[in-house]
């Protein structure tokens, strides 16, 4: 922290604010600071004042404005300045609260330890950025053998508003690192999964080899982090949005083209955030140059949609032009700066390349002779240029924009073939981003790729049952039988079908044995070959489990057409079931429910698992808990690529692929050992530009497999030997039993075991049907199949003796079904009873029972016993404390007392447990255990009877009702966190304060933290 504070001093001119730790007020808008550099800027001294008015009504957040809208009018008032009116009659200004276009006349400081005020804690970020006293950025920073990801969880948490949220009203970019990975980097409300690492090969030669430095210098100087924040921000619909490194050397390079009136390609792989990148450089063009219009072209109706939305979500207004003519219409009024169209518009017809355009040339050339003026000057982007380069086209649109800057944007490599005519019609690459840059950048997900013969693995009853024993050979005897009842209807299926039958059964297997198809958070699209191939695939599903579960969407409308029953017929039927409504009031909904079925497929992953299509939704689709992509169809280039890269987009921890399961041999894997896989399927484009985009399934699943079981292992070799149950408490939870500081003090190790023990799981169970494949000998398999049972239980056994097992589930997505699955886990059922019900309860309510249902690698071990059961009642007393302080720490104590006398042998193990449950039956059930005044009946009451000072039982029994009473006559709804609301509750508890209870030393503070406590 010393080293970063002295390089923002030294190297960057930051001035040291000085450690704030002690300082009182301290504030995300420091009035000294403000007020300082606005009088450099002449304003006077009642300007100030109604700036620093509006900016503290701006940054207020409460319970009608969430932080995201504090944050939005604040980055408003940042970017646009603030109107104010100087004085009665006189015209509002604008003051400039920070100077955009000359960054060293505005002031940088750095604090560090700026102590800040919560209702329920302190908080204290290691550095924040100010400009102009304004807090602008908060870095976290960790010992470089400490995750940034520690960093990042704590900036995550004290947004919360019970936390320090209010704080970070004004705070534009937040950052957490350390010294051995750099800084990760984001915007207010964003998920640890979609943090950044900015990549850059320059950066200030002072920063040396120190990561952290390097990407100080690079996100903090002044003119780079002031670019940063005026030209990469975004608020879309309720997320706030900062550029990828790639987002923003497109857009720097394309400005260097742009004011040079030249043009060329922007290839960002599929995935990157290319529509981002286009709002970017669009409003950067539209704001530089007051002349300027930019036209936007797409070729497919849902990319004409997405990129109305995407600037619509952002609120820029953009024109969606309806037909050539009423493009030409627009072009020829200066009205509308910002301009989309399909491609096709600029002719008659869908086709590209159809002999109208010809007639649609010689109609703008008389258009232009006639009366159309063309207005301002015109930038041109066209999406997925890598489609719409047809000699023909390409002169449709020089002849009505002669003029125009032309910009091409892909997301796929340019075919060789096509390489030196898209370079002559747009110019040459302006940036390009691939994918092997976007997967180790953590943009996209990696994908892995499997072909499936299944003519040749099924074609008889006995390649059938073969195909099914391959399939489930890692299955419990349990599960297997489960799934034999629902493959008995595929063989049926199976015998009298042919090949798409096959394929049914197939994906109905991965439905049950793939894990994150299991899980209900993932799920799968379907390509058929054919519209009329859809609808068999459709209803051969509805024979098995996901009737009602799976949906056809093409480019079909149902028609009654007798060349197109099947086609008719199964869509009747699909939207019948879909919308639970008569035949005859459903049929002319198909576009109603393809949006549909589309949110469904995004939101409710475990509702919609499956769509099966053809051509649509294979571009400018973006659904994240698409995980698998079954391809029966022959496809190529550039239509194959951006179609796998359906399944790479960015979920939950438990997606960390995107799987391709290849019907097609595409890649002519199966006939012939091709690593790279180029093959066919890829042969048209350069070698360079995808590699990396496909990797075997089996190989890199042993990869991951045995990386995560390395990691796990290196985790747990510092537990002191014989490494038995005891041994791994002492290690991930305490040395002393009971002792709270040493379960917190460890609490980031448990979070690292649960998480490295999750992934464990996965690994295995992604290739757990397949380990002798996959390269492992019998004897290996069996092994790491052990070592996953092993570790799952120390993972079980940590959580229950720490504590942490309802709090922490987000780190066992499914485990006990992968396990009951792939693993007899013989403790799975009694282990299954803690889900819902604490351990402490158990203990209250029966002692036998609580001890019988622990683990058996706990229960046989009289210390652990002794250690899971304090420490859970350990936890519940902290977690309760805040509600009652002084009943608690009385509790707190006497189990202390119990641990001690424990320990010195002063009291046998039986008599212990007597004493631990009897102080439990008082910490989870206090009016049963402790004797209060009949009117004191109340949770609430008994707080403020138990911690009114040392007063006589009777003045805290009036005081207690008194407060009460005064509280639910001035609170008003939600009124925790409402500062007016909550200022009302306070006079009224002053009220009885200064009058009934005069005579008491009573702190009014402490009285309304403990009543802000209450639930």
């Amino acid at each position: 922290q010393g080293r970063l504070i002295t390089f923002f001093q030294d190297t960057l001119g930051y001035e040291y604010l000085g450690d704030w730790q002690s300082r009182a007020n301290n504030s995300n808008i420091d009035k000294t600071l403000l007020t300082d550099w606005l009088s450099t800027q002449r304003h006077n001294d009642r300007i100030i004042k109604k700036v620093w008015d509006k900016l503290k009504r701006a940054a207020g957040v409460g319970s009608t404005k969430t932080l995201y809208d504090a944050n939005r009018k604040i980055y408003d008032l940042l970017r646009y300045g603030a109107k104010v009116r100087p004085d009665v009659g006189q015209q509002n200004i604008t003051v400039k609260l920070i100077d955009w276009k000359n960054p060293h006349k505005n002031h940088f400081g750095i604090a560090e330890e700026v102590t800040l005020q919560s209702d329920n804690t302190n908080k204290r970020p290691d550095l924040v950025l100010y400009i102009n006293g304004i807090a602008i950025g908060v870095l976290e920073l960790k010992r470089s053998t400490v995750s940034v990801s520690e960093g990042i969880h704590q900036n995550i948490t004290n947004q919360d508003i019970e936390n320090i949220g209010k704080f970070f009203s004004t705070v534009q970019i937040l950052m957490a690192g350390n010294e051995s990975q750099g800084i990760r980097y984001s915007v207010i409300n964003t998920e640890e999964k979609y943090w950044l690492q900015w990549k850059e090969a320059e950066a200030h030669p002072d920063a040396g080899d120190n990561l952290l430095h390097r990407d100080a210098s690079q996100l903090c100087e002044k003119a780079r982090l002031l670019e940063i924040l005026h030209d990469f921000i975004v608020f879309d619909e309720d997320t706030k949005k900062i550029c990828r490194h790639n987002q923003y050397f497109s857009v720097k390079a394309a400005q260097e083209k742009v004011q040079k009136r030249e043009g060329g390609i922007i290839w960002n792989t599929q995935g990157s955030g290319k529509s981002l990148t286009m709002v970017w450089l669009a409003k950067w063009i539209l704001e530089h140059n007051a002349n300027a219009r930019v036209l936007i072209i797409t070729d497919r109706t849902e990319l004409d949609d997405q990129i109305e939305g995407v600037f619509q979500g952002v609120n820029e207004k953009i024109k969606r032009t309806k037909s050539g003519q009423h493009l030409l219409r627009v072009l020829g009024n200066s009205t509308d700066r910002l301009i989309c169209s399909l491609v096709h518009k600029f002719g008659r017809s869908s086709d590209d390349n159809t002999s109208d355009i010809d007639d649609y040339v010689a109609d703008i050339e008389a258009l232009r002779q006639d009366a159309f003026h063309l207005k301002g000057e015109i930038y041109v982007f066209v999406d997925e240029c890598h489609r719409t380069q047809s000699g023909k086209l390409h002169r449709a649109m020089k002849t009505l924009l002669p003029d125009a800057v032309l910009i091409g944007f892909t997301g796929t490599p340019l075919l060789k073939a096509d390489r030196q005519r898209s370079i002559e019609i747009f110019g040459p690459y302006i940036h390009t981003y691939k994918y092997d840059e976007g997967v180790q950048d953590n943009v996209v997900l990696d994908l892995r790729y499997e072909a499936r013969d299944i003519d040749q693995n099924i074609a008889s009853q006995h390649k059938i049952d073969q195909f099914f024993e391959e399939k489930t050979q890692a299955l419990t005897d349990t599960a297997k039988a489960q799934l034999k009842q629902r493959w008995g209807t595929l063989l049926n299926v199976t015998s009298s079908k042919e090949r798409l039958s096959k394929i049914v059964a197939d994906i109905v297997v991965d439905m049950n044995t793939r894990p994150r198809l299991m899980s209900g958070r993932g799920n799968a699209m379907l390509i058929a070959n054919s519209i009329y191939s859809a609808c068999r695939f459709y209803d051969l599903f509805q024979e098995t489990e996901l009737k009602g579960k799976c949906a056809v969407v093409t480019s079909y409308r149902p028609e009654h057409d007798t060349n197109r029953q099947q086609e008719y017929n199964t869509y009747r039927k699909m939207l019948v079931m879909y919308f639970n409504e008569p035949e005859d009031s459903v049929m002319r909904r198909a576009e109603e429910f393809e949006k549909a079925v589309k949110k469904d497929f995004v939101e409710k992953p475990a509702e919609m698992k499956l769509l099966i299509v053809v051509d649509k939704l294979l571009t400018g689709f973006d659904a994240p808990p698409a995980t698998y992509l079954y391809i029966d169809k022959k496809m190529q280039d550039h239509g194959l690529f951006q179609a796998i890269c359906r399944v790479n987009r960015l979920d939950g921890d438990d997606k960390e692929f995107g799987y391709i399961i290849d019907y097609k041999d595409l890649f002519r894997s199966l006939r012939q050992a091709i690593t790279d896989y180029t093959g066919d399927a890829f042969a048209n484009f350069e070698a360079e530009d995808v590699a990396g985009l496909l990797k075997d399934r089996l190989a890199k699943g042993k990869e991951q497999l045995d990386d995560a079981h390395d990691k796990i292992k290196g985790l747990c070799e510092h537990v002191n030997p014989p490494c038995d149950i005891p041994d791994y408490i002492r290690y991930f939870c305490c040395e002393e039993i009971g002792n709270d500081a040493q379960i917190r003090a460890n609490e980031q190790k448990r979070l690292i075991l649960y998480k490295l023990t999750a992934a464990f799981v996965r690994a295995y169970a992604n290739i757990a049907n397949e380990m002798i494949k996959a390269g492992y000998t019998d004897a290996e398999a069996e092994e790491i199949k052990n070592e996953v049972s092993h570790y799952e239980d120390v993972c079980q056994t940590i959580k229950l003796a720490s504590g942490d097992y309802i709090d922490l589930k987000a780190y066992e997505p499914d485990m006990r079904q992968l396990l009951d699955t792939y693993i007899e886990a013989a403790d799975t059922e009694t282990i299954s009873i803690f889900d819902d019900t604490p351990l402490v309860k158990l203990l209250v309510d029966n002692r036998e029972t609580a001890i019988a249902a622990l683990p058996k690698s706990i229960r046989t071990s009289e210390e652990a016993v002794a250690s899971t059961i304090a420490n859970n009642v350990r936890r519940l007393i902290v977690d309760r404390t805040d509600i009652n302080p002084r009943y608690y720490e009385e509790l707190s104590n006497l189990l202390d007392n119990i641990i001690e006398e424990r320990r010195q042998g002063a009291m046998d193990y039986r008599e212990y447990l007597l004493e631990i449950a009897e102080l439990s039956g008082q910490v989870r059930e206090p009016e049963r255990h402790h004797d209060y005044p009949e009117d004191i009946n109340t949770a609430p009451r008994k707080a403020l009877y138990d911690n009114l000072g040392d007063a006589p039982a009777e003045q805290r029994e009036v005081g207690a009702i008194a407060i009460d009473k005064a509280i639910k006559n001035a609170i008003r709804d939600n009124w925790q966190g409402n500062l007016f609301k909550e200022r009302r509750v306070k006079r009224a508890i002053e009220s009885v304060i200064q009058n009934e209870l005069s005579d008491l030393d009573i702190d009014l503070d402490t009285v309304f933290e403990l009543v802000k406590n209450q639930d």
